[in-house]
């Protein structure tokens, strides 16, 4: 499963990852044309059944770049900074990064410092959203720092 994150969805438009959105755009609409299954119903069985299936990851590719927040997800992963990857049910998948990693951390210590306490063993975590259909995970980790401030709970 999770197919779309295995591919480059930027070679399945036959695009580059510089390209704009309305480059983006064009390819998918010349590709959707071209291998969209009501133009290959004269074809052989397995020609039309390997165009329906260009047809879909091309659709697939396109409704992830197209969104500026899925697409920047994307890119992140492809650059492999994500710290946690997994796929959804849906075959589209889950991902968080680095950089949202880092900040949710600081946002949580400047909470922490204001209010001058941390508890031992508190998760932190954000919500994820699948990059293909409306479920959302919470993703937990724990976090272990004591601040100098902090009380111990007996």
């Amino acid at each position: 499963m999770c197919e779309a994150q295995k591919k480059d969805l930027y070679a399945v438009l036959g695009a580059s990852p510089s390209d704009s959105v309305q480059q983006l755009r064009h390819r998918y609409q010349q590709l959707a044309l071209q291998y969209h299954p009501d133009r290959l119903r004269g074809e052989c069985s397995s020609e039309a059944d390997a165009g329906v299936k260009k047809f879909l990851e091309v659709d697939a590719a396109w409704r992830i770049l197209s969104d500026e927040d899925t697409r920047r997800q994307y890119d992140l992963q492809r650059r492999d900074e994500c710290v946690y990857t997994y796929c959804c049910r849906c075959g589209g998948g889950f991902s968080v990064s680095e950089e949202e990693v880092e900040e949710e951390e600081t946002q949580k210590r400047q909470q922490d410092e204001e209010a001058e306490e941390t508890v031992e063993g508190q998760h932190r975590g954000v919500v994820v959203c699948c990059d293909t259909c409306s479920l959302s995970v919470y993703v937990t980790w724990s976090s272990h720092r004591m601040t100098p401030t902090s009380k111990r709970h007996k």
